[in-house]
């Protein structure tokens, strides 16, 4: 999907899944727009670890960036350059969500840190707990206090940038969701993954999370597929639509 005159969405790719996952399911960018129903809505993706330049933020209605295999802390060329562009962005109060690297990359663009989970890797379906700020939220307040969510991630954001706000938490991770001024949004979980993908993502790490002590087999057992995720990538959708 191209964008035409109109404003619209912009996925900021920053990375791919596994080769073998992409061929059968298709990337990042697919599940999420399957995930916002993106027929509604017009998109473009522009994946800037190839170097790609971002357009000027005024012409965009949304702003979702994916996950990746890269780190933050790597500080590499296109991330450094994204996350000044983010900066500029900031101050248009344009829709945003980051998700997992790009959640880590929003915090890193406004004053956070981010680095390796003190608390180890986060890996399977998982309990999310809103707290009262999510209560009166636009993106989280329709939802339960307790959601269940896809997680896989072995880094965090360390310290939240001061004009945040944390949405969501768990025991092994303090800001799983967070809000900078009333729409630019990070999660570190991911809302687009379903059951069949978070299993394959532990299978890949199942070396490094055994040597943490967690039982994989558990772990795959345990994911269930959740309508959390696709609810927040809708609702997502529906509050760029009402701004556009």
């Amino acid at each position: 999907m191209k964008k035409g005159t109109m404003k619209h969405i912009l996925i900021i790719k920053t990375g791919s899944t596994m080769p073998s996952l992409r061929q059968k399911r298709g990337d990042f960018e697919d599940w999420i727009l399957t995930g916002m129903q993106s027929d509604k809505i017009e998109v473009t993706i522009l994946d800037v670890t190839k170097g790609t330049s971002l357009p000027s933020p005024e012409h965009l209605s949304g702003i979702v960036i994916t996950g990746s295999h890269a780190m933050v802390t790597e500080h590499q060329d296109w991330c450094e350059e994204t996350a000044q562009w983010l900066r500029g962005s900031f101050e248009k109060q344009i829709p945003t969500l980051g998700i997992c690297y790009g959640h880590q990359l929003l915090a890193y663009a406004a004053g956070g840190r981010v680095g390796n989970n003190p608390n180890g890797l986060e890996f399977g379906t998982v309990d999310v707990h809103l707290n009262e700020a999510a209560e009166k939220d636009p993106l989280f307040k329709d939802l339960p206090g307790t959601i269940q969510v896809h997680v896989s991630h072995t880094q965090s954001i360390l310290n939240l940038p001061r004009i945040a706000r944390i949405l969501a938490s768990n025991s092994m991770e303090t800001h799983h969701a967070f809000v900078l001024g009333d729409c630019v949004w990070g999660m570190q979980f991911h809302p687009e993954f379903d059951a069949e993908i978070t299993r394959t993502y532990i299978g890949e790490h199942r070396e490094a999370l055994l040597q943490e002590g967690n039982n994989t087999d558990r772990l795959i057992e345990t994911c269930v597929d959740t309508p959390h995720g696709s609810r927040l990538l809708q609702r997502f959708a529906a509050i760029v639509r009402e701004k556009i």
